[in-house]
């Protein structure tokens, strides 16, 4: 079955004229949000009003993991989401992994995979501090427009956190837990790449592969062993490199090789999620930039939750949105790597697993 072409874009912002800016131009967006975002970690809570109000548009939209959500205003910004980090996290440091930048139709944008390091001091959206360091796998994008932030989506992994106070409150990964590893024999922050052409392929890699994933083999057979078989020869396995790496959020985990995130994520995935539409909405975010790509989603995919095979719980059918980003390394021709931050928590709260009430003691 050939593989589709068709805009993955939000389809409301069809039409819009793309921007265009220069490597050059990039490469300084790039640095321009990175010192914003060091800045005002290093900086703390006492500086914490100047640097949002020097960095943030005042009307800022964030969109943020449950269950800090989605809200507007740089105000609020500081209370819902950076006063209770750095209450929580008094000695938090920012340590970048990826950093991605470039136009998506009429918008500026900056992409990064972090990692947040810090002393687990005091209480965080119902986690119970445990005073020794931890790390926060943090995943944004911000889109810049004269000189300041006016959008952020930001997915913090709480799920992992929650793992490192020693709880488990949810059914047993498929996959591996633990640390993200960094981008393989590169620099995945520093990079400088002047040739356009090698951005654009590897977006386009990226969105090729996305849309091969509409060949749906599980509606046509429901034994396992097939389907495997299926996923593996899948249109998909001429993009993925042989020793690709997906790292995949806590509660589902990391897979290496094909075979592994077939085995820990893709199948049980596709069993889930028979009925499932990738692009409902359509994707906020579309990079190329270098040997690197994201795209991402907020409620791009819908689905209906029908069988207990992805996260191991009841199905009664429910109507389930998605956030999610997508991060991938291009080598030797192929994708090698690539890091999915979901909020998970809030897809469980959808069918009626609520996280953070199973922590309370």
């Amino acid at each position: 079955m050939p593989i589709q072409q068709f805009d993955t874009g939000l389809k409301e912002q069809q039409g819009v004229k793309k921007l265009e800016i220069t490597p050059e131009e990039n490469f300084n967006n790039k640095t321009k949000v990175r010192g914003y975002l060091k800045t005002i970690i290093e900086g703390g809570i006492s500086k914490l009003d100047q640097n949002i109000e020097n960095y943030f548009d005042k009307d800022v939209k964030v969109n943020c993991f449950h269950p800090v959500n989605e809200f507007e205003g740089a105000n609020t910004f500081k209370e819902k989401f950076w006063l209770p980090l750095f209450e929580a996290f008094p000695d938090i440091e920012r340590r970048e992994q990826i950093v991605i930048g470039g136009t998506f139709r009429d918008k500026v944008q900056v992409g990064s995979v972090s990692m947040l390091s810090g002393t687990f001091k005091k209480p965080i959206f119902g986690i119970k501090p445990i005073n020794k360091m931890v790390n926060l796998k943090c995943c944004e994008v911000h889109e810049l427009k004269n000189d300041k932030i006016v959008e952020s989506y930001i997915l913090i992994d709480l799920l992992d956190l929650i793992f490192q106070t020693g709880k488990n409150p949810i059914k047993p990964s498929r996959g591996s837990e633990g640390n993200w590893l960094n981008p393989i024999n590169t620099d995945g922050v520093n990079y400088f790449e002047k040739d356009m052409k090698v951005s654009e392929a590897s977006l386009d890699q990226s969105l090729t592969m996305q849309r091969s994933l509409n060949i749906k083999p599980e509606l046509e057979t429901n034994s396992d062993e097939e389907l495997k078989d299926k996923l593996i020869n899948h249109p998909q396995s001429e993009f993925w490199h042989d020793k690709m790496i997906w790292y995949g959020p806590s509660g589902i985990g990391t897979g290496r090789n094909l075979e592994g995130f077939v085995d820990n994520h893709q199948l049980p995935f596709r069993k889930t999620f028979k009925e499932r539409n990738y692009w409902k909405l359509g994707h906020y975010c579309e990079l190329g930039d270098g040997n690197f790509s994201m795209t991402a989603g907020w409620h791009s995919i819908q689905a209906v939750y029908g069988s207990d095979d992805w996260l191991g719980y009841k199905s009664d059918n429910q109507n389930v949105t998605m956030r999610v980003m997508d991060f991938y390394h291009h080598h030797e021709g192929k994708i090698r790597e690539n890091w999915v931050p979901i909020d998970l928590i809030h897809i469980l709260k959808q069918i009626g697993i609520d996280v953070l009430e199973l922590i309370k003691d």
